[in-house]
């Protein structure tokens, strides 16, 4: 396991090394000149070339690239070119929205998914088993704003039970505002979250209620319960580990769209606002973090597969993981 580790984690350093490189380039393809940002409309090009100076966009694209590889080494995202604050800082902020917002909504949509899928495979052959499945087959092709802007209509609107959106000023300082105001997007994410994770769940315990060993331990004597509980829990959730872990990653990285419709200011909301302003700080430092969260979740959820299923560890290419 020990070596695996080191494989994993030599594994994530060198993806994130590349996404960086590979971002990094892109940015520098795109149309616009973040000077742009710092002179006003119908500058001369003696001030444009002064904004480039102060920016640092004049220089070579390889020095360009080594002060901010050196920087991110240093974990120093840079300094935004429009609020001239520290990215670091300004993401670190963010993040107490969109963290939150996304824990808060895989919890949710965990609890609701794993028990429901269970219940659509179980009761397969009752009438509310497959009109679970075809709630949650619908659930997927519904779009996140939709939901998001219904649940706005019902509850903000006509109910007026909860805010629309927006965000206290004192951040977390009154958690039971905080939580109130994240309460309708988390609901919108775990509703489309939860609507995917239920026909993996299912598909899952689908497999087990028709392997032999489930079978056998049966005819052994076992009840379906503790059959379930000793043999079939474990090797059901290999698959939906691997699941959640995707899961997570692209609540994370679709935070946007959802911190859009409820004008929330997360890490979304930053990015949207760096691209909007050619920021090239903001849109590197945003995009590396969420990699490396993207990254983190992956690692996490290959660990405990391996802590789950015995057969992970066992000889793979002549050697010991």
């Amino acid at each position: 396991m020990g070596r695996y580790l080191l494989r994993r984690t030599a594994f994530l350093l060198a993806s994130l090394l590349l996404a960086a490189s590979l971002l990094f380039v892109l940015l520098r393809l795109l149309p616009g000149d973040p000077a742009n940002a710092l002179v006003s409309v119908g500058a001369t090009p003696e001030q444009l070339a002064a904004a480039r100076r102060q920016l640092g966009s004049d220089l070579p694209l390889p020095q360009q690239f080594a002060s901010w590889l050196g920087g991110l080494a240093r974990l120093d995202l840079g300094t935004s070119f429009v609020s001239k604050l520290p990215v670091g800082s300004e993401i670190a902020a963010r993040l107490n929205v969109t963290v939150p917002l996304t824990l808060l909504a895989f919890v949710l949509a965990v609890v609701v998914a794993l028990p429901v899928g269970f219940l659509a495979a179980w009761r397969s052959d009752r009438w509310y088993g497959p009109l679970l499945n075809g709630v949650a087959q619908l659930g997927v092709a519904v779009p996140v704003f939709w939901i998001g802007m219904l649940l706005v209509t019902v509850f903000a609107l006509r109910l007026r039970v909860l805010p629309a959106g927006g965000f206290p000023r004192e951040d977390w300082a009154e958690p039971g505002r905080a939580l109130t105001s994240l309460l309708l997007p988390v609901v919108t994410i775990a509703l489309v979250m939860s609507a995917s994770l239920i026909r993996y769940v299912r598909s899952a315990t689908v497999d087990v209620l028709g392997s032999d060993f489930l079978r056998t331990a049966r005819a052994m004597g076992e009840s379906f319960g503790c059959a379930m509980w000793r043999h079939g829990l474990r090797n059901a959730s290999v698959p939906v580990i691997s699941i959640l872990g995707i899961e997570l990653a692209t609540t994370f990285l679709g935070a946007v769209v959802v911190e859009s419709v409820f004008t929330l200011p997360g890490l979304g909301t930053l990015l949207v606002e760096g691209i909007s302003e050619h920021d090239y700080p903001v849109i590197q430092g945003v995009l590396v973090v969420s990699t490396l969260a993207v990254l983190l979740i992956g690692f996490a959820a290959d660990v405990v597969q391996r802590l789950v299923d015995p057969r992970l560890r066992a000889h793979v290419g002549g050697g010991r993981s």
